[in-house]
């Protein structure tokens, strides 16, 4: 079985990727990479707080290596610490990725992949994301919305929990998936955790362009 690593972000779309190769003969998964805003101590762009995340790797039995960059950090600073994150795990010369189907940001990774002598697993790669998101749902995975691009979605979407009536309601220029940047999300239950992550809801605020909920750690034990 070979040993690869995986990009994290904590969402839906990654965690149906990790799903589909954990029930894979082929691969096992040493480890989660996650990109981490040391200024906000939380998952970039996905503004998931560092202590959700960790106890969602944990729900899922995995080991986590967390990438920290800084507020604004450039493509260099990215690259530099992912890289080196990778480079770590030695042996180790594939990375898993969740893409669906966003061909730019595909080629940037196998670019900057293959300069390390390292190279990409897309697992999902050009599903249909109404297929996939409803698959998603059907294997009993649970996810809330924490962030929604403000130019095409209202706030009244964050802080929503992924469910068909969430699907229905989405205007019809925006994917199901949100796969062209309009929602991230949190998932924090499905078949391969081993317990549902709790949380609250704090407020949802306008951040950078994104209306954003805060999702509140809840209090352990």
């Amino acid at each position: 079985m070979k040993q690869v690593l995986m990009s994290w972000s904590g969402g839906k779309d990654s965690c149906l990727a990790l799903y589909e190769v954990q029930q894979s003969p082929e691969y096992q998964v040493a480890a989660l990479l996650t990109t981490i805003t040391e200024d906000y101590d939380r998952i970039s762009m996905h503004g998931v707080r560092r202590e959700l995340l960790e106890r969602q790797v944990a729900a899922l039995g995995l080991s986590l290596e967390q990438i920290v960059i800084t507020r604004g950090a450039t493509n260099e600073e990215y690259e530099r610490k992912f890289i080196g994150a990778c480079a770590s795990y030695k042996g180790i010369d594939s990375i898993i990725f969740g893409d669906l189907f966003l061909e730019d940001i595909k080629r940037y990774r196998d670019e900057l992949l293959a300069r390390h002598n390292l190279r990409g697993i897309y697992p999902v790669w050009r599903r249909n994301t109404t297929k996939f998101i409803n698959t998603f749902l059907e294997l009993g995975f649970k996810a809330i919305v924490t962030c929604v691009d403000a130019t095409v979605l209202g706030p009244e979407f964050a802080g929503r929990v992924i469910d068909e009536s969430f699907v229905s309601s989405l205007p019809a220029a925006v994917d199901p998936c949100g796969e062209n940047g309009e929602f991230h999300t949190f998932v924090f239950d499905g078949p391969n955790f081993n317990q549902p992550i709790t949380f609250g809801k704090g407020d949802v605020v306008c951040r950078d362009g994104f209306w954003v909920c805060d999702l509140l750690p809840a209090k352990m034990g």
